[in-house]
């Protein structure tokens, strides 16, 4: 077997090191100063000097001061300054190639230049300007290495008083070594961290290949978990119980082997086996936290699955990132190899990870949005403000849908919300408003769903049939890196702080749909599973989409019947619209002009008015700057939203009775149809929902104060809503213009008929006379009407002799053949 043949790099880390401390000393930053892009030749240097600021500072070496006063712990080395260092520093033509190229070679060995960087911030450290073991919050570590080197100097002045004295030389040699039995890493009190360059894109989980190992790459994903910061040892500390020396043991791995056995001068010149205890205050610690990153919809191949990504963060970098953000995270690409049993079974497989440099989350929240508003976009909200800011921001949700502008409004104030309250008895009162979607398919519910959790900054899309209960709320998993078992969060707790589209409602199973009703309520979701009991929050506004039960929405029948859901679960809906398929030549006509226009153009038409179109990135910025208001709600506005709230439910009350009267004679002599019951009933919630939405509204408006106009509003919308939800009103827009007839009579008719198609054709035979009740009930449910219906249309018939029925009520029987109905 041959040797291995060995390569001999060309790379000279000692002229690295001098080549990069001569840039943390030397850079400049210039502020405004133009940034320059990787790999570009045509920047023009005689613009730097108009932009240079009138006292530039050294970036770098004012970092490093922080660092040694102890009031940062990070040092962030950006590869666009040192790729504009080179190209101003450099004679001729700047240098482009990998080899030539500092900030190239650091990008691709940047494991090793790490290391590299970390010797050359070491030689330029300033002194501390404050007394840092003063300091209360002062390490352990700080003590005993000023301890250490305070008995140094004490054994070489006790040496130099024995001896006489000793060159200058020797003494400098003697503190060299004597401050070589302290690590590196024991010593520096930073992290190095690489900042890639702004040119760089993001690439997707599966295009990080073997190839990049040991390299700067940069992924985008979505997270999906998030372990708890825990301490990982860095250097491990003891003491010898025999001479009483610290001896300090450097941890490289996950996994290492504590010593046992004394490697000090004394114990080594005594020939003795001092047993080291270990230290656990003097050792050092890093902050170390597992994130689990997945490809986004849009990067999975068709037919695949999306892959996951394991990063590891420390220090700066934890705590930056949570489930369900989308972030882009740049960081070196590095193999791990398996421990324990897992190690057995890989045997030449590794595992890959990346080590997190620079973190930025790509969809911030709203508080960091309004903050980030840049003077353009101020200005743009400010003149949107002057305007209709209601109406206008409503068109600006999902444009590429044509109409349903009450809908627009509605998942607009959504988005806003409302302002959370928690009582002095820690009763917490949600303020996010839910909505539910209803009618029939091809009405662009599911755009809608999909583009509001687009807008919204944490919105997770889901479908009812693809998601189950521990999908949605947590499951219980076992974590990699501790074998303990943890909760991972579903698509509720990801959510949390933003918005929930469940698409398909109706086609979840009842068992998963239960662990819906605690979050749309109190937000929260309660877990007992495998020992483990606590209580996710889940502060998320809930966007539901339903189809009917039977394909297509039937204006007869009441939406719990055409909606396969509780009614205790659709009252806990601010607001329920329903969504029909109405033909209309005009409406049509407008539609398909629509649709044309935005497939021939690419994009949505402008707005007839000629006002200013709101991109997304302007919506988000609008909403997040309404988020931060809180309006009050004045005494008057209250009683007024009291009074209409009580009326509202004598409303209810009226409509619930005239409904349970049934059928009276005058009612079948004049052919007028009782009216039918209200489709939800007027509960506290439905006060809760009308506050909500008015002082959302409130927030659209900039208002301090919830007027009586925002309560109006919320009462059109939900009246709206309930108006197009109604049966009667429904079946009036599909325009049914043939005269209204009692249930008795219509349901009667529909026996006629039923009996005569089941006659042959060619006879008019009367022997088939009956019909089985099972088939007439559902005929005559899916008609719209129930069974109390049929039930009272027997019973009407049978008083004068029309029909009758067996006692088993199985069969009914017509007396008389009965007339074809016109």
């Amino acid at each position: 077997m041959s040797a291995l043949e060995s390569i001999r790099l060309v790379v000279q880390y000692e002229s690295e090191v001098d080549k990069i401390t001569q840039f943390l000393e030397k850079f400049v930053d210039n502020g405004s100063k133009k940034q320059v892009a990787a790999g570009t030749m045509d920047d023009d240097p005689t613009m730097d000097d108009e932009l240079t600021p009138e006292k530039p500072q050294k970036k770098y070496m004012k970092m490093l001061q922080r660092v040694a006063n102890r009031m940062e712990d990070t040092v962030t080395i950006a590869i666009d300054d040192v790729r504009a260092f080179e190209i101003e520093h450099s004679s001729g033509h700047p240098p482009f190639t990998q080899a030539a190229s500092l900030a190239f070679r650091i990008e691709n060995n940047a494991k090793s230049y790490v290391e590299v960087i970390s010797k050359a911030i070491d030689v330029l450290m300033p002194e501390a300007d404050m007394d840092v073991l003063q300091d209360p919050e002062a390490e352990v570590l700080d003590v005993i290495i000023q301890a250490r080197r305070d008995r140094d100097r004490r054994d070489r002045e006790a040496l130099q008083a024995a001896e006489g004295q000793i060159s200058r030389a020797t003494g400098m040699a003697s503190t060299a070594g004597m401050d070589e039995s302290f690590p590196a890493v024991l010593t520096r009190r930073y992290t190095v961290q690489l900042e890639p360059r702004r040119a760089q894109k993001a690439q997707a989980v599966r295009a990080v290949g073997a190839g990049q190992i040991g390299r700067l790459v940069t992924v985008r994903g979505m997270v999906t978990r998030v372990s708890d910061v825990r301490p990982a040892m860095v250097v491990a500390a003891y003491v010898c119980d025999a001479c009483g020396s610290e001896v300090f043991q450097e941890v490289k791995t996950r996994q290492f082997t504590p010593l046992t056995q004394c490697s000090g001068a004394q114990c080594v010149a005594n020939q003795r086996r001092g047993k080291l205890q270990r230290l656990t205050r003097a050792s050092r610690f890093r902050r170390f936290q597992e994130v689990r990153v997945q490809e986004m919809t849009d990067q999975v191949p068709m037919g695949d699955i999306p892959r996951t990504l394991t990063v590891h963060c420390v220090e700066g970098t934890v705590r930056a990132l949570h489930p369900g953000d989308v972030a882009v995270v740049a960081g070196v690409f590095l193999p791990q190899a398996y421990t324990g049993m897992r190690a057995l079974r890989a045997g030449l497989l590794a595992d890959t990870v990346l080590e997190a440099h620079h973190v930025r989350p790509l969809k911030r929240r709203y508080e960091e949005l309004a903050a980030e508003a840049s003077a353009e976009q101020r200005v743009r909200l400010a003149q949107l403000q002057r305007g209709d800011a209601y109406s206008l921001a409503a068109q600006a949700i999902a444009p590429e849908i044509f109409g349903h502008d009450d809908v627009k409004k509605a998942l607009l104030l959504q988005l806003v919300g409302a302002a959370g309250r928690r009582t002095r008895d820690s009763l917490a009162i949600r303020g996010d408003i839910n909505v539910c979607l209803m009618g029939d398919p091809g009405v662009a519910k599911s755009q809608l769903l999909r583009f509001v959790a687009t807008v919204a900054p944490r919105g997770v899309y889901t479908t009812g049939r693809g998601s189950s209960g521990a999908g949605l709320t947590a499951a219980v998993l076992r974590d990699s890196a501790t074998g303990e078992m943890v909760l991972e969060g579903g698509a509720l707790v990801l959510a949390d702080n933003g918005l929930c589209a469940i698409d398909e409602f109706d086609k979840m199973d009842e068992a998963d749909r239960t662990a819906i009703h605690e979050v749309m309520e109190q937000q929260t979701i309660s877990i007992a599973k495998a020992g483990i009991t606590t209580t996710l929050n889940a502060r998320a506004a809930i966007l539901a989409a339903a189809n009917p039960a039977r394909g297509r929405y039937n204006p007869r029948m009441t939406p719990q019947d055409n909606i396969n859901l509780p009614a205790a679960l659709l009252s806990r809906f601010d607001v329920l619209f329903l969504m029909l398929d109405r033909p209309s030549r005009e409406a049509d006509l407008q539609l398909a002009r629509h649709v044309a226009w935005v497939h021939s153009h690419g994009r949505h038409p402008p707005p007839a008015d000629g006002a200013a179109e709101i991109d997304v990135d302007l919506l988000r910025h609008f909403i997040a700057a309404a988020r931060a208001r809180v309006p009050v709600l004045p005494r008057t506005v209250g009683d007024y939203i009291v009074g209409a709230y009580v009326q509202l439910r004598q409303q209810h009350k009226d409509s619930a009775a005239a409904g349970h009267r049934g059928l009276s004679r005058s009612a079948i002599d004049t052919g007028v149809a009782p009216p039918r019951p209200a489709v939800s009933n007027a509960t506290p919630r439905t006060l809760l929902a009308i506050m909500r939405l008015a002082q959302a509204r409130a927030r659209v408006r900039a208002a301090e104060a919830v007027a009586a106009e925002d309560v109006d509003e919320a009462l059109r919308l939900m009246d709206a809503a309930h108006v197009s939800l109604d049966a009667r009103s429904a079946a009036a827009t599909l325009g049914d213009r043939r005269p209204r007839t009692d249930a008795a009579s219509a349901i009667y008719a529909l026996m006629s008929r039923q009996l005569l198609s089941a006659q042959p054709a060619d006879s008019d035979s009367t022997a088939v006379m009956q019909l089985s009740y099972a088939d007439v009930l559902d005929r005559v449910r899916d008609a719209g009407y129930s069974e109390p219906d049929l039930a009272r249309c027997l019973e009407q018939y049978e008083d004068i002799n029309v029909l009758q029925v067996n006692l088993t009520r199985t069969r009914i029987t017509f007396v008389s053949a009965p007339t074809a109905p016109q």
